[in-house]
């Protein structure tokens, strides 16, 4: 996803019609956790622990291990 289409897609969470803004809100949350996965992936094949990519979102090295490890 383009920055200019997050911009977009970003201002839409302030239109006046609530649908319009959940649904905007919706596909950030989407956008957000597709970037995050991709960069969880990128941090992982470059060798940093699971402990440092915890630590740098804020969770648990469990929480992130279980959301992104290896089944």
């Amino acid at each position: 996803m383009e920055v200019d289409e997050v911009l977009t897609i970003a201002r839409a969470t302030g239109d006046d019609d609530p649908r319009v803004a959940l649904a905007a809100a919706r596909e950030l949350r989407r956008a957000a956790d597709r970037t995050e996965a991709a960069v969880v992936r990128r941090a992982r094949v470059g060798g940093m622990p699971w402990a440092e990519i915890a630590e740098q979102l804020g969770v648990t090295r469990q929480a992130v291990h279980k959301k992104y490890g290896r089944r």
